[in-house]
């Protein structure tokens, strides 16, 4: 139903910042929350911001004060900007509902984060 494309990764150094944007075809994309999420090699998906249709946001605790999510409902887009970048911030991020949503819609393919000197 919906389709999901995630773009804006890339290498940084620790530090520097990025600018995710995951655009979202399909009906209906202002009533959604939305989420962002991220898997790490050997690691488990995990969810690192959401935000609901009417602005509200929340943030895995590692992440507070260097991320902040946001869309644009014109756009049918969700962002996620980045700054303070860590190495431990080196994954794939994809953006989908919330877990706490029900079904997710199906993933895309992501964009590769990767967090170095």
């Amino acid at each position: 139903q919906v389709q999901l494309v995630e773009s804006g990764g890339g290498s940084v150094q620790p530090g520097g910042s990025l600018r995710l944007s995951c655009a979202a075809s399909g009906t209906g994309f202002s009533i959604y929350s939305m989420a962002w999420y991220r898997q790490a090699p050997g690691k488990q998906r995990e969810m690192v911001a959401a935000i609901t249709s009417g602005g509200s946001t929340n943030y895995l605790d590692s992440v507070k004060g260097r991320f902040t999510i946001s869309r644009d409902n014109a756009k049918n887009t969700a962002y996620l900007r980045m700054n303070s970048l860590k190495s431990e911030d080196t994954a794939v991020y994809y953006c989908n509902r919330p877990s706490q949503s029900g079904s997710l819609w199906h993933w895309g393919q992501g964009t590769q984060v990767a967090v170095s000197s």
